[in-house]
């Protein structure tokens, strides 16, 4: 099987999805999305009375049947097969050490991107173990770590009239059995391919580069995403 079509023919239909942070923008879209395309989603939050209020938003705005519930980040990553870390940066690493034991053996996806932002605009911050994905690696011993979803935009992900999501995810990871999963997990959201996209230690430029898709975006006013070409 080529790498272009690797993650073609891999089944993750009876996979649970977890998103811890999933009260957020952008984890409440990815929830939406994955719950769309027949997945059983939970969402997580600190405060689970939030999550099950996100959770029941997102079925009542639909017209479709949804699974989607919300529970407290511990009980939400212990129900998912795969589960989305898109909680802010300041409690990335607290939230991990705190569910190492119920991460263990599933796989992780990082999508969150340590930025700052000041009067210039949005700009990348200093990580000491090299990028947000690498220290969840760092703390996560026992998970299968990779990284994605960094440059999808909350807004698309939530608008209703957006059906196909012009873009291309880049996966990261040691594991290539899980990348290709997460791949596979890309491809829920129609119009979106999943991209290998190189080993963990290369995770720091693809989180640094939402900063300047965030540039991009507030010169010219729209959501921008990136396509890779010649694949």
């Amino acid at each position: 099987m080529s790498e272009q079509n690797a993650s073609q023919g891999t089944d993750i239909s009876e996979l649970t999805i977890a998103v811890l942070g999933g009260t957020g923008d952008q984890g409440r879209g990815l929830a939406r999305r994955f719950a769309l395309a027949g997945h059983t989603v939970y969402i997580g939050s600190r405060n689970a009375e939030r999550a099950a209020k996100a959770a029941g938003e997102l079925v009542e705005a639909e017209s479709a049947t949804l699974q989607v519930h919300g529970l407290a980040n511990a009980d939400a990553a212990a129900q998912g097969d795969i589960v989305i870390v898109a909680v802010p940066w300041d409690g990335h690493r607290e939230l991990l050490v705190s569910l190492a034991d119920r991460l263990a053996g599933k796989i992780v996806v990082d999508c969150v991107n340590p930025l700052g932002f000041d009067k210039k605009g949005p700009f990348a911050l200093d990580v000491a173990e090299g990028s947000a994905a690498q220290q969840a690696a760092e703390v996560l011993p026992g998970s299968r770590v990779t990284a994605a979803f960094h440059h999808v935009s909350a807004v698309i992900l939530l608008d209703p009239e957006v059906e196909q999501v012009d873009l291309d995810v880049l996966v990261l990871g040691e594991d290539r059995d899980a990348t290709d999963v997460v791949r596979a997990l890309a491809e829920q959201i129609p119009g979106v391919r999943g991209v290998f996209g190189g080993r963990l230690r290369n995770a720091h430029q693809v989180e640094a580069f939402t900063a300047n898709l965030i540039a991009v975006n507030r010169r010219y006013k729209t959501h921008a995403g990136i396509r890779i070409t010649g694949l």
